[in-house]
């Protein structure tokens, strides 16, 4: 895949390197400069909205800076039941959010924004995937939160990670768990002439 040709920048608003080995994965070329927007700053609402307005922000405050490029940014968040699982701040809150998946149905929501301020171009939407635990043995929490892989990553597991083994179904975006839905991205940015399949 290639970017039109009149070459437009395109820039990733994450330091995640699950969104650039997405982004990467899907052939695209462009750069990452994470957005230093306060998170803390937006009040809790529901899933939906709460993580299209993160993304939005961070999508917006660099775009701001690099006004004729193209910015992408996105977050993700965890919810089983009416509960957001963040990021665990210990082995004690991994171990708790992991046995709160176990053998349940939970659901991923990724809010991702797309900016361009020179065409007054600002898009932001949310993608769910409903994602099912398999029964975990507190054997197996207890290896996989010693793997310390659930660190940094919101609900305590890496599903493109060690932690695949957690996974017994995935109803939905793959990527959007990963932590970007490329498919709905990659999408956007053919319409509006972002990216085209032209080949040398």
């Amino acid at each position: 895949m290639e970017k039109s040709s009149s070459k437009p920048l395109l820039i990733l608003a994450s330091e995640s390197p699950r969104r650039r080995y997405l982004l990467e994965q899907a052939g695209l070329s462009f750069s990452v400069i994470p957005s230093s927007f306060d998170e803390s700053s937006v009040p809790m609402q529901s899933p939906e909205t709460y993580v299209k307005i993160l993304a939005g922000a961070k999508a917006g405050k660099i775009s701001e800076a690099y006004p004729e490029s193209w910015v992408i940014g996105a977050d993700t968040v965890v919810v089983i039941g009416d509960t957001i699982l963040g990021k665990p701040d210990s082995r004690a809150e991994a171990r708790a959010m992991l046995k709160r998946l176990s053998g349940q149905v939970h659901r991923v929501f990724t809010g991702y924004a797309i900016y361009c301020k020179s065409k007054n171009v600002k898009f932001s939407e949310t993608v769910k995937t409903d994602v099912l635990f398999k029964h975990l043995t507190d054997q197996e929490i207890e290896w996989y939160v010693h793997t310390k892989e659930p660190f940094d990553k919101a609900g305590a597991y890496a599903i493109q990670g060690l932690g695949t083994f957690l996974v017994k179904s995935v109803n939905g975006s793959y990527t959007n768990v990963v932590g970007l839905p490329v498919c709905e991205v990659i999408e956007f940015l053919i319409k509006n002439g972002v990216l085209n399949f032209e080949h040398s």
